[in-house]
């Protein structure tokens, strides 16, 4: 059951650029397995919102974290559906975004960095930066979002931090600048040097990491006596940083250029305070937001927010639906209301809540960098703009990333025709696959198309568990895939390597086993016009 969230926030109405500065909206991104949703738990520990954090993988007398609520998430240990925590820190309002852990789910990685001031950068500390970290970090600078980096499990075996430091600036192009350094290699952690105050700050160990780790601070002169030789290997190390400008840049990190460099364990709760801290004292808060015009939308104006995801099912006794939407100017207040830009329409705001994982509570009001719960919003989709007042305001949408799998769906049971199309039409609103019309197939076998194929285990399993309706997917052999610039020329386009399918929009794309049929084809038919589907993450 939902409660009332009462806070400073919720009882009086507060000025939006004042409250904004309070605000840190961030997300958390890496490759599969770097310790994401752990990194979250964590982050929610040391701001006393949760007392035990939790383990993705199940490790004895450790729950799962409350980030994965998902059945297939607690099943395989990772995230597949982002989620949205909030909690107060040093009297500043935290927005921490989640993001899914795998590659064939980066279309909602993306939805969400379009609602962040800032991201966090996991790296795994033997292996470094990755493929999917790579995608992420390109499109963090494509929007100009600067980015914090975690090198995460130092209390494992790993590389050496200045080879990972030197990963950064070769292979991505920034300028690492850390703010603490380890003591001890990885795999024998012992704490880190702390690079503002020139302090040891050293940690204790707590059982399985689900409870805050003490630290132990003391000077560099007691450090020298204590730790010994490790801490004068680093101290010379930390020499070589500012000799090689590694030192803190404020204005280079908000421009892309630099990141901030700490070091801990998520799973131990190393470091993770220090994060928090940096977060605060550095990190962006909510500015302006451009329009669709390129227009920037002033922190003071009316009220506007946009929709940047869609889920179902997170209250299975009640089978609702949330649109989780960034505040981006003036005051939220609940039960006002508001205009749906693609309809003109008025939008009610009486069920609207804050997100904590499954958890909920009711919000009262909400400032530019909140994200809030819409619940039973059946109206809204993502990329949907929401505002007060007049002129009209449209943020712009989300971009629909070329797929790459297809499949044909069908209801194992005809007779649950209904809650088969209902599902789907539902699974497609979410952004969970895109859904394709076939005019052979008919309505009654769409074809689903997504960037990943665990997009479609997604299917199967929430279309027999939550809509009762089991489907059968027949995989199609298509790879690639281009718009139909030219409608006419759809027959060209259907051969035994490729095919039509339209999407809900009305856009027709042509479909090809791989890219040598449609090099064939295009040999054969110079006159075709084919234009490349473009997401803005490219």
């Amino acid at each position: 059951m939902s409660q009332t969230r009462q806070s400073p926030d919720t009882d009086r109405a507060a000025d939006p650029v004042a409250e904004a500065g309070r605000r840190r909206t961030f997300a958390v991104i890496s490759h599969p397995d770097a310790g994401k949703s752990t990194l979250t738990e964590a982050l929610a520990l040391h701001a006393r919102v949760i007392s035990e954090a939790g383990a993705v993988h199940g490790k004895a007398g450790r729950r799962g974290v409350v980030s994965d609520w998902l059945a297939m998430e607690r099943a395989r240990g990772i995230s597949i559906t982002s989620a949205a925590l909030q909690f107060s820190y040093r009297d500043h309002v935290i927005n921490l975004l989640d993001t899914p852990g795998h590659a064939d789910f980066s279309e909602d990685t993306y939805r969400v960095l379009s609602a962040v001031d800032c991201a966090v950068m996991l790296v795994d500390a033997a292996k470094g930066l990755e493929a999917q970290t790579l995608k992420l970090f390109d499109v963090c600078r494509h929007r100009g979002i600067p980015v914090i980096t975690f090198v995460n499990k130092w209390d494992r075996p790993g590389r050496e931090a200045l080879e990972l430091c030197d990963e950064l600036r070769e292979r991505i192009g920034l300028r690492p600048m850390p703010l603490t350094w380890p003591v001890g290699v990885a795999g024998q952690f012992r704490g880190v040097l702390d690079r503002t105050t020139g302090e040891f700050v050293g940690f204790e160990r707590t059982a399985g990491g689900a409870t805050l780790a003490p630290e132990n601070r003391m000077s560099a002169s007691e450090a020298a006596e204590r730790v010994g030789a490790e801490w004068r290997d680093t101290v010379e190390e930390a020499e070589l940083l500012s000799a090689s400008d590694g030192d803190l840049d404020v204005d280079a990190f908000l421009r892309g250029e630099a990141t901030p460099v700490l070091f801990g364990s998520a799973v131990q709760n190393f470091g993770v305070r220090h994060l928090l801290d940096l977060l605060l004292d550095h990190a962006p808060s909510p500015g302006p937001r451009e329009d669709v015009h390129g227009r920037p939308r002033g922190l003071d104006a009316p009220f506007s927010a946009f929709v940047f995801k869609v889920q179902t099912g997170m209250d299975p006794a009640h089978r609702d639906r949330v649109a989780f939407a960034r505040v981006c100017s003036g005051e939220f207040e609940r039960g006002m209301v508001a205009t749906h830009a693609a309809t003109g329409r008025s939008f009610a705001t009486k069920y609207a809540q804050q997100v904590f994982g499954q958890q909920r509570e009711t919000v009262e009001r909400a400032y530019p960098g909140d994200v809030i719960g819409l619940v039973n919003a059946s109206a809204l989709g993502v990329g949907d703009t929401l505002h007060s007042g007049k002129p009209p305001v449209h943020f712009p949408g989300m971009p629909q990333f070329a797929p790459e799998h297809f499949a044909v769906a069908r209801a194992v049971d005809p007779g649950r025709s209904k809650q088969f199309r209902r599902g789907i039409e539902q699974l497609f609103q979410e952004g969970v696959v895109q859904v394709l019309h076939s005019e052979h197939r008919g309505d009654g076998a769409p074809v689903l198309a997504a960037v990943g194929p665990m997009q479609f285990d997604v299917v199967t399993q929430r279309m027999e568990s939550e809509f009762r309706s089991p489907v059968s997917l027949e995989r199609l052999p298509y790879s690639v895939v281009r718009i139909v610039a030219d409608p006419q020329q759809r027959p060209m386009l259907h051969t035994h390597n490729s095919e039509v399918l339209d999407r809900p929009d009305g856009t027709a794309l042509a479909v090809f086993v791989d890219r040598i049929s449609l090099r064939s084809l295009l040999r054969l038919r110079p006159e075709l016009r084919l234009d490349h589907v473009v997401a803005d993450a490219e």
